[in-house]
């Protein structure tokens, strides 16, 4: 990427995983736990979600060592559980529909972009006046990539991701064990994954790009 993509991406980035905290705060507050608008965490300004090494450490290593692709995480929004309304579904996926309030906030950002990427040419035809926008498609693009990676990556049930937590609330109580000592090294989790593991997984991102954008 050129460096002016490359700058462009990390914004991207950025923006869009303090949108998926956010998400998860408001999914949080939908089931009754108001501790992240207690907290001023249901904010869009960035310096109430700056994690120093998901946030600007681990996407300038990616950068550094020339990554084909950047991921990243905000400091998380804090919830507690045991606000939550007590209705028999929300005891019970209460916690997984949090944790996947995040990656659905991405899934939906790269539908959005992803479709008007697809159905550009025919939206032009309708709407001739939209060719000021061909400039920037590619920056559009870059929207779309971003927010795939996001949203794969999240999913990985793998602590600290998202993933993990809908996974954990599959498992049964007998695991609780299991789950406290995966959380207790989730960091090094993170890094192992991310050095070794995350090439097996990032061939989905182009599966899925191609699947919502069409090339």
């Amino acid at each position: 990427m050129q460096p002016l993509d490359i700058v462009f991406y990390i914004l991207v980035l950025f923006l869009s995983v303090i949108i998926h905290e956010v998400f998860h705060g408001l999914a949080a507050r939908y089931l009754g736990d108001r501790t992240a608008e207690h907290e001023g965490r249901l904010t869009l300004n960035p310096i109430s979600h700056i994690d120093p090494f998901g946030t600007i450490i681990l996407p300038l290593l990616l950068v550094l060592s020339h990554s084909p692709f950047l991921v990243g995480w905000a400091k998380p929004v804090p919830y507690n559980p045991y606000n939550f309304r007590p209705e028999k579904w929300i005891i019970r996926w209460g916690e997984a529909f949090v944790a996947f309030a995040g990656p659905f906030s991405n899934i939906v950002i790269f539908l959005i972009f992803g479709l008007f990427l697809r159905y550009f040419e025919p939206i032009l035809s309708f709407l001739p006046f939209l060719k000021f926008i061909v400039p920037a498609l590619g920056l559009i693009n870059i929207i779309v990539i971003v927010n795939i990676v996001l949203a794969v990556f999240n999913l990985v049930p793998i602590p600290p991701l998202d993933g993990s937590k809908i996974l954990f609330s599959i498992f049964p109580k007998s695991l609780a064990s299991l789950r406290s000592f995966l959380e207790k090294y989730q960091l090094l989790l993170a890094l192992f994954f991310i050095l070794f593991l995350w090439k097996f997984v990032s061939p989905l991102i182009e599966v899925v790009y191609r699947f919502i954008v069409g090339i």
